[in-house]
């Protein structure tokens, strides 16, 4: 679990900007890059908000329910940094579980996803991380969580192949153990393609 800050340091961000602007042979007074540090440490603090949340304010809207059928949202849309180069990977992450007489507010199930990808990640670390909070806290008979993302970091740079998709998945309980409830969920997930 990701360090828990009460406050991001954004002078110290400017300074680190402002070098690499000096670094890469900038002149980091000229008009368009005056303001440049400041907006840069807004981003991160913006991108980076999950280090600061904790997930579990969203367990506050569970309900009783006599429901044991798959609950699925699908295509959420996320964003979030790599890790290893930060720059952002986007994609859409799709949440399913069959709940044990508890569910989560719709709402916060895309509530969670936002929480983790704000955070410097990896994708398969993501949806490992958005299944074990549901299967921890729901209780659930099974957790399926599936990304598909875009990586900045071989589309633009490296290897430099747009359009490529990377998916990862994260299977728990029942998706896990039960060959044909897995392929209900994720016939469930790409039949919405």
């Amino acid at each position: 679990m990701a360090k828990k800050t009460k406050k991001v340091d954004t002078q110290r961000i400017e300074k680190a900007v402002r070098e690499i602007l000096l670094a890469v042979g900038e002149d980091v007074d000229r008009e368009g890059l005056k303001d440049t540090p400041a907006r840069v440490a807004r981003m991160y603090v913006e991108l980076l908000r999950g280090m600061r949340e904790d997930p579990n304010v969203h367990l506050k809207s569970v309900f009783t329910e006599k429901y044991d059928e798959i609950v699925l949202l699908r295509d959420i849309p996320f964003y979030s940094l790599c890790e290893h180069h930060m720059l952002p990977f986007i994609g859409t992450a799709n949440v399913a579980y069959v709940p044990v007489e508890k569910v989560l507010g719709v709402s916060k199930l895309a509530r969670v996803v936002d929480c983790y990808a704000g955070r410097l990640q990896t994708q398969e670390r993501l949806a490992y991380q958005i299944a074990d909070f549901i299967m921890t806290n729901l209780k659930p008979m099974g957790v399926a969580v599936v990304l598909e993302a875009s990586h900045s970091c071989m589309t633009i740079r490296g290897v430099k192949k747009p359009g490529s998709v990377m998916v990862t998945s994260a299977l728990r309980g029942i998706f896990r153990k039960d060959p044909r409830s897995r392929n209900e969920v994720l016939s469930l997930i790409r039949d919405g393609k």
